[in-house]
């Protein structure tokens, strides 16, 4: 009988973490361990993480961006010969003196204004010239040109070349690890997942913060992963197509039809949430391709929604509870000294 009952103890003992993990998985130390893992990654990139994730969701629309920062054309209203590029180019060179022209484009329309690239040293400068008179029209790149440019820029190479995109396949691996953390902390427990999948009201801010935090961040996780994934073959796009050859060596047999190049073909098009001209689920613009555009858009958010409401999150739980164990002994030390 004693040794029936220390058998039933002992397969208890050997369910228990398991069980723990389905019912209570709060008191399982390797939780609260993965909890503090993705806290202090969470704080070390979150300010990267919102950089990119909003960025990125306004790049989605780069292509309507660059359409609207394109000014009209200037047409000149001049009556005379147009000028030859040899006369325009030295009537240039008298306006800039120290400069010389390295480039020289003109449109269909003849008479629209010509854009010419000047160079003085590593110095670039890009002017719009009247085809007729030689008129310096100002400059060919629009300010709003320039700040889809930079945006683009800060979202790919975090503004300093190799270096910021090499920084951003690190930063993408980062935020694999942070979804997945977070995947394990999110489930609450067989009794209660369903909860965590909503929002609920009268639950108090701090709770209801929590709930927000869940929610976004397992109903955006697939999309999360693949801006992350694609992300990082972006930035090692050689390496990654080499491991594909070294996995299905190319032949003449497999040549399209081998299951890396698809992956790779798609990662670099669901990165970017553009399926016009693929054929999949549509093709060319119109409703199909701007709802794509919008839904990578809203969920290219996520991660950046996932800081503001993390960030909350670890002040309410973390910061406010320290600062105030950290006043209330001064406090009493004041009243203790008043007479």
């Amino acid at each position: 009988m004693v040794y029936c009952s220390l058998s039933l103890v002992s397969g208890h003992n050997q369910l228990t973490l398991w069980q723990r993990w389905v019912r209570q998985p709060q008191k399982i130390w390797f939780r609260r361990a993965l909890f503090q893992v993705h806290l202090w990654s969470a704080i070390a990139v979150g300010l990267y993480i919102f950089l990119i994730s909003v960025t990125g969701s306004v790049l989605v629309y780069r292509n309507e961006l660059y359409r609207a920062a394109t000014p009209e054309p200037i047409i000149s209203k001049g009556s005379g010969p147009r000028l030859t590029d040899d006369q325009l180019t030295r009537a240039v060179a008298r306006l800039y003196p120290g400069y010389r022209v390295v480039g020289l484009g003109r449109a269909r329309n003849l008479d629209q204004a010509v854009d010419v690239r000047l160079r003085r040293g590593d110095e670039i400068k890009h002017r719009l010239f009247d085809p007729r008179s030689a008129g310096d029209l100002g400059d060919s790149v629009s300010t709003g040109i320039r700040v889809v440019s930079t945006l683009l820029d800060l979202h790919d190479n975090l503004l300093a070349g190799t270096t910021g995109r090499k920084a951003n396949g690190v930063g993408a691996l980062a935020l694999i690890a942070l979804a997945m953390t977070g995947l394990a902390i999110w489930w609450p427990g067989i009794k209660t997942w369903r909860r965590s999948l909503t929002v609920h009201r009268g639950v108090g801010f701090k709770r209801l913060t929590w709930h927000l935090h869940s929610m976004i961040g397992f109903w955006s996780l697939g999309f999360t992963l693949v801006f992350a994934l694609s992300g990082v073959y972006l930035v090692i796009p050689d390496q990654l197509q080499d491991v594909a050859d070294w996995l299905e060596p190319p032949t003449a047999q497999n040549a399209g039809l081998r299951i890396g190049d698809r992956v790779i073909y798609w990662l670099a098009y669901l990165h970017f949430g553009r399926i016009n001209g693929i054929g999949i689920p549509c093709s060319g613009p119109g409703l199909c391709d701007q709802t794509t555009k919008a839904i990578w858009a809203i969920f290219g958010l996520a991660p950046a929604a996932m800081f503001v409401t993390g960030t909350i999150l670890w002040w309410n739980r973390v910061l406010r509870p320290r600062l105030a164990a950290l006043r209330r002994p001064g406090r009493s030390h004041e009243v203790t000294a008043t007479p």
